[in-house]
């Protein structure tokens, strides 16, 4: 399956493809003329994938590679030096690429230093995990984080190519496999009654794998869809955020240690549909039926945490704009607007 995110001079393909790694030289020397490639990863997905990719590259090209630990702990602001000095020491010019193979925080943090690495090289994203390859990999976001909260230094740039290889799911922790279904189902939520109909229809993961790719592909293209009218997530691409704006709290409040993007999403994608239903900003019954998916695929819908106590991070949040916060809620299932608002509309809520 291929697809093209249309942005003009900033455009780019994207392939999903089962053993797309198997091709990656072929397709990455349709975009890449240089000389010199710099893989960044990290050190659980570079020991399962990294020797098969720098083979197969190096059939045309001389490949570097730097490692770091697994983890959002590892995508820190002062991590950076680190990279840069790799990036250095391989002698990587401006007409050389930079390769990002691993989940978010990989996809995320190499991107960032690809934009910013001798004022911008290119950027290939290799997405390892199910939440990246629905979400982070596409749409040209990229960040690192700060004690004060997440992905609050970053940069709008996007990648020459994608490839998404279904396959590597298969390696992955049944905790991850959770973890991208948060922003699967969020997909459904925000724009596809009938992606979130389908994903309710399989028993667990393991049915839904049979038909991964095509899933893939419509989340994929929904946030293509998205990010073609909203590069700068001003307007539409706000409702990408759908459930966000309670997990980024959440996920500071415990360090990033106790849930996962995606788990910390599922909290917030119920928790915000709840309190909106109980306004009537939201269709009855909505709440009800994201707390049931969440649970089908293993998903918490609730931590407990007193609203207050996450309040001083959502104040940091990149969505909270001369104190006015937009909240991503739902109409019904399938249909999303943004709601302006303050701080206080969260408070609303005792506990999360």
């Amino acid at each position: 399956m291929e697809m093209i995110v249309n942005l003009r001079e900033h455009s780019y393909p994207i392939y999903i493809e089962k053993n797309i790694l198997n091709q990656s030289n072929d397709k990455i020397k349709e975009i890449f003329k240089g000389k010199k490639i710099m893989i960044i990863s990290d050190d659980r997905v570079y020991p399962l994938y990294g020797n098969v990719l720098t083979s197969n590259l190096e059939k045309d090209f001389e490949v570097g590679h730097v490692v770091v630990p697994h983890g959002e702990k590892s995508k820190r602001f002062d991590m950076l030096p680190t990279l840069y000095k790799a990036c250095l020491d391989f002698k990587l010019t401006r007409t050389d690429l930079i390769i990002a193979l691993g989940g978010g925080v990989i996809g995320d943090m190499a991107g960032f230093v690809a934009s910013s690495y001798l004022r911008g090289v290119k950027l290939v994203q290799i997405p390892t995990s199910l939440l990246a390859q629905v979400d982070s990999s596409v749409g040209g976001k990229v960040a690192v984080d700060l004690p004060e909260g997440k992905n609050l230094v970053g940069a709008f740039y996007h990648p020459s190519m994608v490839l998404i290889d279904p396959c590597t799911l298969k390696t992955l922790d049944s905790h991850f496999i959770s973890d991208g279904m948060g922003e699967v189902i969020k997909y459904g939520c925000i724009k596809d009654k009938k992606l979130f109909d389908q994903l309710n229809s399989y028993q667990n993961f393991e049915e839904l794998y049979e038909f991964i790719d095509e899933i893939i592909y419509n989340c994929v293209n929904i946030k293509r869809e998205v990010v073609e009218k909203d590069q700068f997530d001003f307007g539409d691409r706000l409702l990408l955020n759908f459930g966000h704006t309670y997990a980024h709290a959440i996920e500071q409040y415990y360090h990033y240690e106790k849930y996962s993007h995606g788990e910390a999403v599922g909290i917030g994608m119920y928790q915000i549909t709840k309190l909106a239903e109980s306004l009537d900003l939201t269709k009855a019954g909505s709440a009800m039926q994201i707390k049931e998916i969440l649970h089908k695929f293993n998903l918490p819908f609730e931590c407990k945490i007193e609203t207050k106590n996450l309040i001083q991070a959502i104040a940091l949040d990149k969505k909270n704009i001369n104190n006015s916060l937009s909240v991503v809620l739902l109409k019904e299932i399938g249909k999303s607007y943004v709601y302006q608002t303050n701080q206080e509309f969260l408070l609303k809520k005792e506990r999360v």
